[in-house]
């Protein structure tokens, strides 16, 4: 149900249960004896060995081996407020001493109940804090495991809610919670590209450094399939829940607007709350074929409330009657989007044109100029020899022109000024080593372009 926070394991071998012995296996070699897999070697002890603690990095958040977060290291100020965020509830207890809190659904779901400090002013604090992290983790309940994950890295949360039909045994089936998910990741990778930039559509700009972003991102899902959480660790996933919440509550607000009056010039200003044509996709894919979504932000507790924003969040909701304002947003953003001029400085990956002479297409690796991968551009004959030149001997080549919105910033036209750059050798070899590997690339086909 989660992404793994740590795999410290508790060993230092393979085998079964990865790492009780030194070696591969129970033993102290390689399978169950002391040499070669085909070698006899001694009979096996009948006895597990003690596992051998793993050696975590210096500063690590986890106690070695089990994967749950230092109690020296734990504010219970913050275990309260993630118990409370998770629907554990208190119940009693020494006011300014200790809380008793119990798992939601109360004793009736089976939980274990946490005896949790209020501060780090009494001797057996950190004791305390050792056993609640203990029962935590050997808790059924999904939220303790979210609660050990809010705790083994400080993180800013993204909830889901989709109201949607149920199935057998009320769980969701499997193609509705890929849906889910997918629409999910997407509007995480709009609120990373909205903090890289802001724009109606982003196209293919900027989405390695998007992605990038959202590497950190833990994921956990409910047993029923209706709720989803992701975990965006601060500091480097805090622009992106910032942006996130901003541009959500700007969208919701566009909505109302075009309901009440029919107008669209809420979306206009609510691209510079970070709301784009990604957004409105991922909201759509989020909505249909359900009764409703709502989304919620809510801060990690050790770093504090972010400037602008509300403490508590109130979750933002979108219903079915939403999506035709969304769509159209979506279609707005696509066709209102401008073209860039830029100055790209790209590797000729590929060259094609219909004949021996005359102009040609090229599609140039980009190195700098431009937040995007790839660009196709269309050059006159001299251009696409210069091209085809510089491609030969593992140079690249500087082209002006303009981006085109219009397939997701991948085309660049009115281009001028092609000319090779002079690049290190280390580069230059680089260049010429793909050149070789990938001679498939270099086309000079006699039959109509194709726009691969």
């Amino acid at each position: 149900m989660h992404r793994p926070i740590d795999d410290s394991g508790h060993g230092a071998g393979d085998g079964y249960g990865t790492g009780y012995g030194a070696g591969d296996g129970y033993g102290t070699g390689d399978g169950y004896g002391a040499g070669d897999r085909g070698a006899p070697g001694p009979a096996p002890s009948p006895y597990r060995p003690h596992p051998v603690p793993a050696t975590d990095p210096a500063g690590s958040w986890s106690s070695p081996g089990d994967g749950v977060p230092d109690p020296g290291r734990v504010d219970p100020r913050v275990l309260g407020a993630l118990l409370a965020r998770h629907g554990w509830q208190r119940r009693g207890g020494a006011a300014g001493r200790y809380g008793r809190w119990t798992p939601p659904g109360g004793r009736a779901s089976g939980g274990t109940s946490l005896l949790v400090p209020d501060s780090l002013g009494f001797p057996d604090c950190e004791d305390l804090i050792g056993e609640a992290l203990t029962a935590l983790a050997r808790s059924a309940a999904p939220s303790a495991r979210e609660v050990l994950t809010g705790l083994a890295v400080p993180s800013d949360e993204v909830r889901w809610w989709r109201e949607v039909p149920p199935g057998p045994a009320g769980t969701v089936p499997w193609p509705a919670q890929e849906k889910f998910r997918s629409a999910a990741r997407g509007i995480l990778l709009a609120g990373a590209l909205a903090v890289r930039g802001r724009a109606g559509y982003h196209g293919s700009r900027h989405r390695s450094a998007a992605r990038a972003a959202l590497e950190p991102v833990v994921v956990a899902t409910d047993p029923g399939g209706r709720v989803l959480t992701a975990f965006l660790p601060v500091p480097p996933g805090r622009p992106v829940a910032v942006r996130l919440y901003h541009a959500l509550h700007a969208a919701r607000e566009a909505v109302d607007y075009q309901r009440a009056t029919g107008g669209m010039e809420a979306f206009d200003s609510a691209v510079e709350a970070g709301v784009s044509r990604e957004l409105t996709e991922a909201l759509v894919a989020l909505v249909r074929g359900t009764e409703g979504a709502r989304i919620a932000l809510e801060w990690a507790p050790a770093a504090g409330v972010p400037e602008g924003c509300a403490a508590r969040p109130e979750p933002v909701e979108f219903s079915p009657g939403d999506l035709p304002a969304l769509r159209e947003a979506g279609a707005r953003y696509l066709t209102d989007e401008p073209s860039v001029p830029v100055r790209i400085t790209g590797a000729v990956v590929r060259l094609r044109r219909s004949g021996p002479r005359g102009e040609g297409t090229v599609k140039l690796r980009v190195l700098g100029g431009a937040e995007v991968g790839h660009v196709r551009v269309a050059l006159d004959e001299e251009a696409y020899r210069t091209a085809g030149h510089a491609h030969l001997v593992g140079l690249p080549i500087r082209v002006v022109g303009r981006l085109e919105s219009r397939g997701g910033f991948r085309r660049l036209t009115d281009a001028s000024g092609v000319v090779p750059v002079q690049v290190d050798e280390t580069e230059r070899d680089r260049l010429m080593k793909s050149l070789h590997e990938n001679l498939d690339f270099f086309e000079e086909a006699c039959g109509p372009e194709e726009d691969r």
